[in-house]
Order: structure tokens, then sequence, then C-alpha cells
């Protein structure tokens, strides 16, 4: 029988999960600024908390990677990991500010069917994370994100043609267009799930 005289920091996974666990809570603010006519502005200020906790976790498992001899997955992976994680709830929050900023007053359907697959989206993270931390596979967690985010460029591309179409407002199509732009979790979500994907 082998046995490790230096045992390896599993805390990395409780970590991923709780980062997951997070963004969750962040979409689902997201998903409830857009839900009446008009947005709750108000949200961008919980959703920015969120971001703070998901920041004051990135730095510590950035922190225990440089002091833990023998880690649970190439340190390069929980690199990868923790930023990837970082910038999804990086973009839930750009997405709530823009809301704000550009006091957009009236919710297109289409902005709520983006953030639901955000939504699903971030469902998908916390089974992977929670996966990975005990070892298990992730590819289905991979193949229903990789859909998601088919189903994401879809709704997007549908968006901006209505835009064009109905919208006679230059200045409500450029405030539209950059939400689009800024709602981009899935893609981002998708190179996390396949950072995961190289690591297990």
């Amino acid at each position: 029988m082998r046995f490790r005289l230096i045992p390896k920091e599993e805390r990395f996974f409780d970590d991923f999960v709780g980062m997951a666990e997070q963004i969750r809570v962040g979409a689902g603010l997201l998903q409830e600024m857009v839900a009446p006519d008009q947005p709750i502005w108000d949200k961008a200020d919980e959703i920015k908390e969120v971001e703070h906790k998901c920041d004051f976790l990135t730095h510590s498992v950035i922190q225990r990677l440089h002091k833990t001899f023998v880690t649970p997955l190439d340190r390069e992976d929980i690199h990868a990991l923790a930023r990837s994680l970082d910038d999804v709830i990086d973009e839930i929050d750009d997405s709530a500010a823009v809301l704000r900023l550009y006091k957009i007053d009236h919710v297109r359907q289409e902005a709520r069917d983006q953030v639901r697959v955000i939504v699903a989206c971030t469902d998908q993270l916390v089974s992977a994370m929670k996966a990975l931390g005990k070892k298990m596979e992730i590819s289905g967690c991979a193949v229903e994100i990789n859909r998601l985010e088919n189903e994401a460029d879809r709704i997007h591309q549908a968006a901006l043609r209505r835009l064009f179409e109905e919208e006679r407002d230059p200045i409500a199509i450029i405030k539209w267009r950059r939400f689009s732009t800024s709602s981009s979790l899935p893609p981002t979500a998708a190179r996390t799930l396949r950072t995961f994907s190289r690591a297990s």
C-alpha cells in the first residue's frame, strides 16, 4: 500500500462549489431584475455583492495555490478554473450594470430568454463543480452547456434581428445591443467546463 507523506489540499473543490453556487445566486438575481416590464435596477447592487464574494473566493484560491505543496489538480487547471468562474460572475454583473447605467426602462422578451439560458448554465456549473470534487464524470454537464450555448446563439441572433426590425430609436438600439453583448455567459461557461474536462 502506498502512503502519501504530504496529503493533497482538497479545499479547492469546496471553494469551486462555493463560487459556482454564488454565481447561480447572481444569475437568479439577474432573472428577478428582468422579470417585470421595468427592470428592478436595485438588483444590480445585490449582484455586485455576489460579485465581491466571488472575488474574495478567487483570491483565496490563488493565495492557497501559492502555499500548497500537493494540489488535487494541476496548478494551471486550478488557476484557470478560478479565473473562468470569476469571469462568469463578472459578465452577470456587467449585464446588470448595463441595465441600470443606461436606465433601460422596458425589458424586451429576448432579454428574459437570454437570462433564462444564463440561469440554466449556472445550474450546470454547480453540477459540474460538485462532480469534479467527487472525481465523477462531467461530460453530461459539458454536453448540456454546449447545447445551451447554441440556444443562446439563436436567441442572440433573433434578438438582434427583431431589434433592428422593430426599434426606431437609435439610442435604444445601442443600449440593447450593449446588453446583448454583455450577456455572454454561455460561451464563458462552456470554456470553463472544457477546463473541467481537461482537469478531470
